[in-house]
């Protein structure tokens, strides 16, 4: 502090405490972009490991039981109260559907959640109600679930189909360039730019290349 006129006066900051505070700012951005991109980092491995989870959950359950999970015929009588499917090979029902009751043998893609659940394969509830057949969440907030593929209604599939939803361009990229080719509309991963949450894929043409602009959502989908 400064004495100027008999009056005490403030002094303006130096070049040094200048420095060092643009120093600690500088350490702080740091130290919340590289937060970021750890976290980023951890979704895209959570995606990934939905994806083998579930193919190797799902082929452990076809090897156990000799039908695969939401299509076995033997689920009923093998757990009392379970729903069978019609073990036709395919899933009748869309990947995204939420129930508000006990899955009927038209939903297999619900029942795909319940007959893993049932058998130990997967987490979650497995007294019968829709809390046992719903999807679970992927770890950016969407849906992950199983359909059968349509040809070009389904990013151009006619297998069975692993898909979760919701993913930020970034993470959706990534994903895709480490399990296959990195391209939107080939390979064993496919994607379509979102128009709104969880969609129906049914009613979408896979589409638009993926662009990395901070706001593109992408469902993506494994043959399974």
């Amino acid at each position: 502090m400064k004495i100027q006129n008999g009056k005490a006066a403030q002094g303006g900051f130096t070049l040094v405490e200048i420095a060092i505070v643009l120093v600690i700012i500088g350490l702080l951005l740091g130290g919340i972009l590289k937060g970021q991109e750890m976290i980023t980092q951890a979704k895209i491995k959570n995606i990934i490991n939905d994806f083998n989870g579930l193919s190797a959950a799902m082929y452990s359950y076809q090897d156990r039981y000799r039908a695969l999970p939401g299509d076995d015929l033997q689920a009923n009588p093998r757990w009392a109260g379970a729903v069978s499917g019609n073990g036709n090979g395919q899933y009748t029902g869309n990947y995204n559907s939420i129930l508000a009751a006990v899955p009927v043998a038209a939903n297999e893609t619900n029942l795909f959640w319940w007959h893993l659940r049932l058998a130990g394969f997967v987490p979650g509830p497995t007294a019968a109600g829709a809390a046992a057949a719903n999807p679970p969440n992927n770890a950016a907030g969407g849906l992950i679930g199983v359909q059968t593929g349509t040809g070009a209604a389904t990013l151009g599939f006619t297998s069975n189909i692993l898909c979760t939803t919701n993913l930020p361009d970034k993470i959706a990229i990534a994903a895709d360039t480490q399990m296959d080719d990195g391209t939107y509309n080939t390979g064993t991963v496919r994607a379509i730019l979102q128009a709104g949450p969880n969609p129906d894929l049914r009613a979408q043409v896979a589409g638009d290349a993926y662009v990395e602009n901070g706001t593109n959502q992408y469902a993506l989908c494994h043959n399974l």
